[in-house]
């Protein structure tokens, strides 16, 4: 997995062989650091085949594992056109055994938490994976642990209660002093993004979020896609008017600030066209001279 793939050289460093001849070794640049390095110094992903120095690539899987939770890992180039993921087996060539580990234990709870069909014992110190019994309707059903065999809900994990709602229906919205609905219960500090499915935790700032992960911007309540929201209009009505966390006065600013940026880009194509009409037969004239001279050059007067 570490070799380097077919690439041009940008550089050639001289190397002496056994025969004592120089030959030249070529150098390929890393797109993170923009270092020149050896090929025995790179390693090429084996899904995308984007080139790194092993250095800088090391550094990038040690981080991603410990902030991405679990999710795949992709390539660290963000113009990679075919977004290619880390593979598990390249990934063990880099990164120490506990980092691996690491990487598999969270990538194992990550599956867990995604699959309808499987969840956790919530005894502390079971811990054990528990397989969810379909359900017709969609309601709660009775989840027995192998291990320590406490029988709880689906839903809300609790001990099983046949005879009563889950706790997570019985929350009643209430109007806060700013106009806003919020449940009994406080608003769960942590949530999974809407397109990659990633765990990601609020502790401060406004309502609108956005992804470390997919780059995708939503809303933190709903969870609505606000990616083509440039103006933030979604929290001017619906239930989540008034709970992007910041002014109204804030908030013109911003649209304010974006309309100007509008305006702006707007003035200097209105100012450009103009001079670009002008200056166009110049330009056309240029090509044509350009034209005209290739055509002499390959076709020669003819005596």
């Amino acid at each position: 997995m570490g070799s380097a793939g077919k690439t041009c050289p940008l550089t050639m460093t001289a190397d002496e062989s056994e025969a004592g001849e120089l030959t030249l070794e070529p150098l390929l640049t890393c797109k993170l650091c923009l270092c020149a390095y050896s090929l025995d110094k790179t390693t090429t992903l084996q899904e995308c085949n984007c080139i790194f120095c092993t250095a800088c690539l090391r550094q990038y899987i040690q981080m991603a594992i410990q902030e991405c939770c679990g999710s795949p890992i992709t390539c660290p180039d963000m113009l990679c056109l075919k977004q290619g993921t880390i593979q598990e087996a390249e990934i063990a060539c880099l990164v120490p055994v506990d980092q691996l580990e690491l990487y598999k234990r969270l990538k194992f709870e990550r599956e867990v938490h995604l699959d309808p069909q499987r969840t956790w014992c919530p005894a502390a110190e079971c811990q054990t994976v528990c397989h969810i019994p379909p359900s017709e309707s969609g309601a709660p059903v009775p989840v027995e642990c192998p291990s320590c065999r406490l029988t709880f809900c689906s839903s809300c994990e609790e001990a099983w209660h046949p005879q009563r709602l889950c706790q997570e229906s019985l929350t009643t919205p209430v109007l806060t002093k700013q106009g806003a609905l919020f449940g009994t219960e406080a608003e769960p500090p942590i949530k999974q993004c809407p397109v990659c499915r990633i765990y990601i935790e609020r502790n401060e700032g406004c309502a609108q979020m956005m992804c470390k992960n997919c780059k995708r911007t939503f809303c933190w309540y709903c969870l609505q896609n606000l990616d083509n929201d440039i103006f933030l209009r979604h929290y001017d009505r619906g239930p989540c008017r008034n709970k992007l966390g910041h002014s109204r006065a804030s908030v013109m600013w911003n649209r304010t600030q974006v309309v100007g940026i509008l305006v702006g880009l707007g003035l200097m194509v209105l100012v450009a066209s103009p001079l670009l009409l002008v200056a166009s037969p110049c330009i056309i004239c240029c090509i044509c001279k350009s034209c005209r001279s290739k055509k002499k050059k390959h076709n020669p007067p003819t005596t």
